[in-house]
């Protein structure tokens, strides 16, 4: 059974929040540690999801916020080629996290690059992390399939999102997804 790695943002993911229930839904899910998750550095927590890369073999991610952008930093690792596909879920924009929590996020530039694995990105209309615009823009440079769910908020705790079903079914989505060849343009 292929491994599903649960990438958390800023402060980790909390009780209560959707990541926590894939943890006790899906038996094949595995919580990627992280050193300090209120102080991430980038080539810290980079060490951390490469680390459970090489434990698991090929896997799944699914990620929230800044787990987002961890795994977008990936493209250019030859460890991306291990990722059979990526939940990408409320990514955060570099600028607003960093103005809203200064000093706390060390995690260089925003990634740019295309993704080497399938990918399926999810975003609110009225998430304070990253506007919608900037949203549509990372999802085109990514190559990313865009999933705007509404008025969603940061797609958290503090937005209503305990146990969140939806996220298994695009979860499916993106399984059904890995199982096409690989086309780059």
């Amino acid at each position: 059974m292929t491994a599903t790695l649960i990438i958390p943002g800023l402060n980790g993911s909390d009780q209560g929040h959707w990541q926590r229930f894939w943890l006790q839904d899906h038996p094949d899910s595995v919580l990627v540690e992280q050193e300090d998750w209120g102080a991430p550095l980038v080539d810290r927590w980079a060490a951390r999801l490469e680390l459970a890369l090489l434990q698991h073999g090929e896997a799944f991610i699914v990620a929230h916020s800044l787990g987002c952008l961890l795994a977008a930093k990936f493209a250019d690792r030859p460890s991306a080629r291990r990722i059979k596909g990526a939940l990408l879920v409320a990514p955060c924009d570099l600028r607003p996290t960093e103005k809203r929590h200064p000093g706390a996020v060390r995690f260089g530039s925003m990634p740019t690059h295309r993704l080497p694995f399938p990918s399926i990105t999810v975003g609110s209309l009225n998430d304070h992390y990253m506007e919608l615009d900037r949203l549509t823009l990372y999802a085109h440079l990514w190559k990313t399939d865009l999933r705007n769910i509404g008025l969603a908020g940061h797609i958290n705790i503090s937005s209503g999102f305990g146990r969140w079903t939806g996220g298994y079914t695009l979860f499916e989505s993106l399984k059904e997804k890995s199982k096409a060849p690989r086309r780059y343009a």
